[in-house]
């Protein structure tokens, strides 16, 4: 029987970091059938992608696209990049499993406007997400301050008890046995805060069992990355699996140049446990907006507000002149609301991301009124900004990361690699053209030199915009993820 269709004549970067090689690449029913050369071989479509790249979709390991798979299902943000998958829940914050008796504090609420969509079981969830039929595939962790909240209401300034500990401990555990395939933490944030390391290591138990990933935005990467990045790799080994350091960066003018340090650090744990970590290309990050943050950073940016809509986009600095206020000032009258801090050194981004097993995650906020260009330029740029321009790393390894790399360190079967029998997730794309065009002033555009863009052997974004199909999958922990 003749296949769906073959891709004839690109060049194939297959997610295992060998060297590229011109092969055709066969589809039929979803997944990769054949890769080599088929000349002889018939299909119902065949598609010239001579001079092109073809390499494995990328996955996003650090997203908070939960409620943007339901609400914007094209997921053009992602879809343009060449995603194909995104890992959400991270940051400590998901939308379920959560009491909603509790109501949605500020965190929920900045990443789930529509209240609706933060469930009280973890499968209420995941069928909202099965029913919006979103174009790329999604896979989901439990956030600790989502269980926190949820089981201490309001009263979260202190360690939770055992018997609190114990209910977080039983929903984890239903949340895995719905399709979760992990648990994330964001000690950074005020909600896990005040959460000891006994807490977190008594927590994560169900996690070794279900091979379950940990994923920590660790509680300081300023002064006191060490100490942070050591009790990550603390609560992973009471995990008994893989542990993810989110978004690795050092933070704050006085730790610029940090970075061989801590890179030691993680490379350490490695030999001991199982250890990886993700990097975003760019020298600011975006979060909620907190005033204690505003004098660490070299420059301000506000992406949304909900007490003063008119300020996204608005230079922090320019805003606090026209209010005859401080920065400070100005920011406590902005919250809740979030924003972009410049505070990473360039040459700490260039170290971290060319390290072998740095994997690429975006860390978006769809939801932001005037988002971070990382939402929608991610992918691309560390293709045509660092690995082609730069040359810091060869594009077989920026793929790599971008892929392979990612769908081992997450478990994720039959995904991040170029080979027959793996489900054909692609991105075709101009090695020589491939660049992001979102930028901190204009942040919502799509990338340029993306050809074609498929999830499940469907096409999702082709010519320069979506197709309309949307052939994603929930990719459950017992059905999408290996044993």
């Amino acid at each position: 029987m003749s296949d769906d269709l073959i891709l004839r004549g690109g060049t194939v970067f297959d997610g295992t970091g060998a060297p590229r090689f011109q092969a055709d690449v066969a589809i039929k029913a979803g997944r990769i059938s054949a890769i080599g050369d088929l000349a002889g071989r018939a299909a119902a479509k065949t598609v010239d992608v001579g001079g092109l790249a073809v390499a494995p979709g990328f996955i996003d390991v650090h997203t908070h696209d939960d409620a943007a798979l339901i609400e914007t299902p094209a997921m053009e943000m992602k879809a343009s990049q060449g995603v194909t998958t995104v890992i959400c829940g991270n940051c400590g914050a998901s939308a379920a499993p959560y009491d909603k008796t509790r109501g949605i504090g500020s965190v929920l609420g900045l990443l789930f406007k529509d209240t609706s969509l933060v469930c009280a079981t973890m499968g209420e969830f995941l069928g909202k997400v099965e029913a919006a039929q979103p174009a790329i595939n999604g896979a989901f962790l439990v956030g600790h301050s989502t269980l926190r909240m949820s089981v201490m209401g309001d009263d979260l300034n202190r360690h939770a008890r055992a018997d609190e500990i114990g209910q977080m401990k039983s929903m984890l555990k239903g949340a895995l046995e719905d399709g979760a395939i992990g648990m994330s933490s964001g000690l950074f944030y005020p909600p896990a805060m005040p959460a000891k390391t006994e807490e977190l290591i008594e927590l994560v138990e169900p996690l070794g069992p279900a091979k379950g990933v940990y994923t920590a935005h660790i509680r300081d990467e300023g002064e006191h990355i060490t100490e942070a990045l050591e009790e990550a790799f603390a609560i992973g080994r009471a995990a008994g699996g893989r542990t993810v350091i989110s978004h690795h960066k050092c933070n704050g003018r006085v730790n610029f140049g940090r970075s061989p340090q801590t890179l030691a650090q993680i490379e350490a744990a490695m030999r001991s446990q199982p250890v990886g970590f993700d990097v975003y290309p760019y020298i600011a990050g975006s979060t909620i907006l907190r005033p204690e943050m505003i004098e660490r950073a070299e420059k301000v940016l506000i992406t949304g507000s909900q007490v003063m809509p008119e300020a996204r986009g608005r230079d922090l600095a320019e805003l606090a002149r026209e209010m005859q206020m401080t920065p400070l000032e100005a920011a406590k009258r902005l919250v809740p609301g979030g924003a972009i801090y410049f505070m990473m050194d360039e040459g700490d981004v260039r170290r971290i991301l060319s390290h072998e097993k740095a994997m690429v995650g975006s860390d978006g906020i769809p939801g932001d009124a005037h988002p971070h260009p990382r939402l929608w330029g991610t992918f691309p740029r560390v293709l045509g900004h660092y690995s082609r321009d730069l040359g810091l790393f060869p594009l077989e390894d920026a793929v790599r990361r971008m892929t392979g790399l990612s769908a081992t360190n997450f478990g994720l079967k039959d995904r991040g690699f170029l080979k027959p029998g793996a489900f054909a997730d692609i991105c075709v794309f101009d090695p020589a053209t491939i660049i992001d065009t979102a930028t901190f002033e204009k942040p919502i555009q799509p990338a340029r030199g993306v050809h074609l863009v498929m999830a499940n052997g469907v096409a999702v974004w082709q010519d320069g915009k979506a197709t309309g199909n949307r052939p994603g999958k929930v990719l459950k922990r017992q059905d999408q993820l290996a044993a």
